[in-house]
Order: C-alpha cells, then sequence, then structure tokens
C-alpha cells in the first residue's frame, strides 16, 4: 500500500488521468463492505490535498462505519454515459482513519477551496492507501486498460471485442 503522492510520483500519466476523472463531476462512488458481507456503494465526494486522496463522511453513517469495521474499499470515478467514451477509473486501497487535527484542518480547507464549504462539528474522514489503480477507456472498436500496483510499471492491454 502507498500513498496517493506516492502512487503519483510511480504513474504520473495514470495519475494526472485518474485526478482528472475524479475532478470532472466532483462526486464518486466508494465501494464498502456492509456488516452482513454484501457490497455497498455510496456516493463520496473525494478531496486531494497534502499528497493524499480522502474521503469525508457524515458522522458514523452507514459507510464510514463499513470503513471503520472493514477498510477494503474501492473508489470510483462517476461514469456518463453507457458507452464509456470519458472513461472510468478505479482506486482500491484500505481507508485509514484521520484523527489527527492538524491533517482533519487541511481537509476541511482543500473542501472549501473546493466546493465553498467545509464540515463544522463532527464528521469521519478518511485517507486511502492505494493498493491498485485501474483505468479503462473505451473505444470504437477497443477496450484500453491500464493497471498499477505498487513496486510495478502500469501495465496497458488492449482487448478487442
Amino acid at each position: 500500500m502507498v500513498s496517493w503522492i506516492e502512487f503519483a510520483t510511480a504513474a504520473p500519466d495514470l495519475a494526472a488521468e485518474t485526478l482528472e476523472r475524479f475532478e470532472r463531476t466532483g462526486l464518486s462512488l466508494v465501494g464498502s463492505i456492509r456488516l452482513d458481507g454484501f457490497p455497498r456503494i455510496s456516493p463520496v465526494e473525494p478531496v486531494f490535498a497534502g499528497g493524499q486522496l480522502y474521503l469525508g463522511m457524515m458522522y458514523r453513517s452507514t459507510k464510514a462505519l463499513d470503513l471503520y469495521r472493514e477498510p477494503r474499499c474501492v473508489v470510483h470515478s462517476t461514469v456518463s454515459s453507457r458507452h464509456g467514451t470519458d472513461g472510468e477509473t478505479k482506486v482500491y486501497g484500505r481507508a485509514r482513519p484521520i484523527e489527527d487535527p492538524d491533517e482533519r484542518d487541511r481537509y476541511g480547507l482543500a473542501l472549501f477551496e473546493k466546493i465553498g464549504w467545509r464540515p463544522a462539528g463532527e464528521f469521519d474522514l478518511f485517507a486511502v492507501d492505494v493498493v491498485q489503480v485501474a483505468a479503462v477507456v473505451f473505444a470504437e472498436d477497443e477496450q484500453l486498460v491500464k493497471v498499477w500496483r505498487p513496486g510495478a510499471q502500469v501495465r496497458t492491454v488492449v482487448k478487442k471485442p
């Protein structure tokens, strides 16, 4: 597992592509594991700041409780058409709770710069330690898949339908 900045340093082109997809709509989906073992997907506004990928959540929301109990997660960029020509990106990792007041304040400032709002009162905050990043782009006659894991180069596969 690595931090966002370590991923971005190791695979800068894929990191830039990933960041652009997440920033395009400002909204992503986080996949977590419910108490009963079933998957849960929930909307989240990812924030990239201080070399981290942060996920802020309403205090003790069900997705936050999932991540406290089982930190494995996936953060998925939104897909805006059934054709998928804008591509999609998935960041697989482990959510790490952030309790440090200075780091929480940095997140709040970055969120305010991004959307003009910051949380007041209690909220849950996680940084995602990256295990794998996968990006997919669909073209007319092929699917381009890029995969990165710590310690490896970006692997690119072209699939024909």
